[in-house]
Parts: structure tokens; sequence; C-alpha cells
């Protein structure tokens, strides 16, 4: 017999105990089914299946790789095991009102929230890792469904639509270590079939029109606790809503005036000419004494606060690190090449200009930077920044944007086969040469949350 399905009878049995074991005489007050009964209903065990086949799969592949993706594979299936416990409380359930279904979600919510974390801040070795299993755990909201006006696609259009996010970084994981670890590429595999065949077919077998709650259970209250403020408005959006015909007669501002002049080729035309009798060598009125160092102001000191030291270097020969720019508009990376990537992280109200073909470039929780360069080899990215404009004067094969508010793209006719997503983003407009090479740019807004252009 196979020894896998050995397995999964062995722990069948293991559960049957366990409940046959945990009888007690209250289990069945409030109405409902029994908590034994709820746990031995068909649609709970066929989850707890899809448990043991498919997540166990993704955890022993974790497992090998260890670190910290273990430590995201241990959240999926901790998430897993709440659903499975949220399965078996449905059937001991009415069906709740919006403050009750929160209340139910709660644990749920706790975990992926918890995975969500992880995916925050620097970015590690690993982070495709991360994002892939934090994404995908959006899958599990399919039973959050409660009809066709709670603003939520049905259960397995749901969970095939997260996925699709998810995919996103999985596919790079694919793509990473396809000749290098083929334990991360079983990882990826492991964890698409989790969801795809896996959880889309369990939820078309038990669930395809939402969860089915008992018509005779307890009836869930929420929480004393008060309930959350209500967000902020969104901040405005940074670019202009005139026509470009309207936009054309005014003389531009702010990014787009710094674009303007590095396309024209005149960067350099409004500095100054540092002469001899400037420079600190050749002045009289500076000596070789070190004055006493004064007291640092709180004016001098608000770049270093809350960010970190800046950092405009690069690393073992491989990678430019530009960390912590803070309304710096001079920004110049010269001397790369294709085998170099350019890491960009918490930069604010700066400009950076890539001179030469570089393989990468990651923009990472930047806040109005504008971006410039010539070719990358393989991918430019964006991910959890505000007010993002980037030029491409060459060719780029992939352009990325994710959890992105405010994004402007600006191709040149080299770059028009390139191949453009999106995911969890707003404000994400690119803009092409016009017919007339003197002409405005023509405008394409991207509309939806996943797109591809």
């Amino acid at each position: 017999m196979d020894e896998k399905l050995i397995q999964r009878l062995e722990s069948a049995v293991l559960r049957l105990e366990s409940l046959s074991s945990g009888l007690h005489p209250s289990a069945s007050q409030s109405g409902g089914a029994h908590a034994p009964d709820a746990a031995l209903d068909p649609s709970v065990v066929a989850f707890a299946d899809l448990i043991d086949q498919y997540v166990g799969r993704v955890s022993g592949a974790a497992e090998v790789i260890g670190g910290q993706v273990l430590g995201v594979t241990k959240l999926v299936q901790e998430a897993f095991n709440v659903q499975k416990e949220l399965l078996i409380k449905l059937k001991q359930t009415q069906k709740p009102n919006l403050a009750g279904l929160s209340e139910f979600l709660k644990p749920l919510n706790e975990v992926i929230t918890k995975a969500t974390k992880l995916t925050e801040g620097r970015r590690s070795d690993f982070f495709n890792h991360l994002k892939a299993a934090a994404d995908s755990l959006s899958a599990l909201a399919w039973i959050a469904y409660t009809g066709k006006d709670c603003g939520m696609s049905m259960p397995i259009a749901h969970v095939e639509e997260s996925w699709q996010m998810a995919e996103f970084y999985s596919n790079k994981v694919l793509v990473e270590y396809r000749n290098k670890d083929p334990n991360h590429v079983e990882w990826a595999k492991a964890l698409k079939e989790l969801y795809l065949p896996g959880l889309r077919d369990y939820v078309k077998s038990f669930h395809p029109l939402g969860p089915v709650w008992s018509p005779t259970g307890k009836i869930i209250a929420p929480s004393k606790a008060s309930a959350p403020a209500a967000p902020p408005p969104p901040p405005a959006s940074l670019f202009s809503s005139e026509s470009s015909q309207a936009s054309s007669s005014k003389p531009k501002e702010g990014m787009s005036a710094v674009f303007q002049q590095i396309s024209s080729g005149n960067v350099t035309s409004g500095l100054k000419k540092v002469t001899n009798d400037m420079k600190t060598k050749n002045r009289t009125d500076r000596t070789g004494v070190v004055g006493a160092i004064e007291k640092e102001t709180p004016a001098s000191s608000r770049v270093f606060s809350k960010a970190g030291p800046p950092k405009f270097e690069l690393q073992m020969g491989r990678k430019w690190v530009v960390e912590n720019q803070i309304e710096k508009k001079d920004l110049v990376i010269e001397d790369c090449d294709s085998k170099q990537s350019v890491y960009i992280y918490g930069c604010k109200n700066s400009v950076l200009q890539i001179l030469g073909k570089v393989n990468n470039i990651t923009i990472d929780k930047c806040t109005k930077i504008g971006v410039v360069f010539k070719d990358v080899v393989a991918a430019c990215e964006i991910v959890n920044s505000n007010g993002v404009e980037v030029q491409c004067q060459g060719a780029a094969p992939t352009i990325s944007v994710d959890n992105t508010s405010g994004c402007q793209l600006y191709l040149s006719k080299d770059s028009l086969e390139a191949s453009i997503s999106t995911a969890k983003s707003s404000e994400i407009n690119v803009l092409v040469p016009g017919a007339d090479p003197d002409g405005d740019w023509v405008c394409f807004f991207v509309l939806t949350s996943y797109y591809i252009f």
C-alpha cells in the first residue's frame, strides 16, 4: 500500500480517537451540530485531508530550506489550521451580521497579519518566498463570502484571483532557483498546488456558493472593544488632472521639469562654474587647524531621524545601494554594467539618474522619487512606494508595480514592448511618445488592481 495513504489513514484514526476521548455532556448545548459531529462532517474531514496532503508537502520542502522560508510556511500551516477550526465553528453558528463576521474571522486575520509583517521593512534574500506565501493567504478569505452584494467574488473565483497575486512572486522563485536549488522549486510548485487545484477543488466540492451556516446554531456576539477608527481619506493626486494640451502651454514644475531637462541633454546648464579661487585648497581664509565642532542642530539631523544614515555605494562590486536619500536631486550612477543591480530604499523627494545598462532596478519604500535609467536587462520593480516617476530612455523587458500608490512610467520607443504588471496598486499612468517627436506624451491609465500592459 502507498506510504502516503497509510500516513493519511493513521492521522484520520488519531483524529477519531482524540474526538471520542473528548466527548462531554455539555457539547450539545446552544443548538446546532455537536462539536464532535461538526468535526466529523465530510467538509471538515476533507479539509483536514487537504492539510495533510498539500500543506504537508509545502512544509516538507520548507524544512529542507529552513530560515525565513520555514518561518513563513509555518504561518501558512497555522492559517489553514485556523480555517479548519472556523469550518467546525461554522457548523455550530448561525449566519452572523457584519460585526459578528468580523469577530468570527478575527483568528484568521491575525495569522495573515503576522505573515504580512514578514514582508515589511528591508528586503531579505527570500523576499519573493515571503511575499508569495503571505499574499496567497488572502485566498482563505473565501469563507467571508456572504452573497453577491458583499463585494467579493464567489468563493471559487476568489481563490483563483488571490493566487494570481501570489503567483507573481512564486514565478520569481521558480526563475531564480530553476538552475540553482531544486528545493526552492519544489516549495514554489507545492505552494501553487495547495491552492490550485487543492483549495479551489475543495471549495468547488463543498462551498461553491459560500459557507453553509447552521440555521439553529448559536449567534456570534461581537466583542465589546470599540470599533477601529475609519481610515483617513486618500491623499490628493500628485499628478495634474488637466489635459495634456493645456499642461503643455504651462512651464513644467517639480519632477516633470527635471525629466524634461534630463531628456533635453542640457543637464549642466544651470550649474555654476567653480573657479580656482573658490576651491578650498586655494582659499586664504581657511587654515589647517580643526576648530571646535558645533552642536548639531535639529535641522541638520532631520535626515537621519527614523530612517538611518544615507547610503550611496557599490557593495561587493555587484549591487548599488541608494538608501535614505532625502531632498537629493543630483544623484547619478555613472560607472555601472549589466551584471550589477540597483536597490533604492527609503528615499524621499529625490532624483536618481542611472547612465549605463544594469541588470535590475528595485525601488522600495520610497516617496516622491524620480528615477531615470538607460537600459535594464531583467526588470524594474517598484514596491511599497508613493508618488514615483520612472523614465526608461532605452529598453526594459519587464516593469512591475506592487503595493504602490501614484506611479508614472515614461517609456521610450525602444521600451514599448515592455511587459508591465501591477498588483495592489492605484493611480498608475503609462506615458509613451506621441506620433510627433516634438509632441506631447500619450497617457494610458491603469485602472485595474492586477493588470498586464
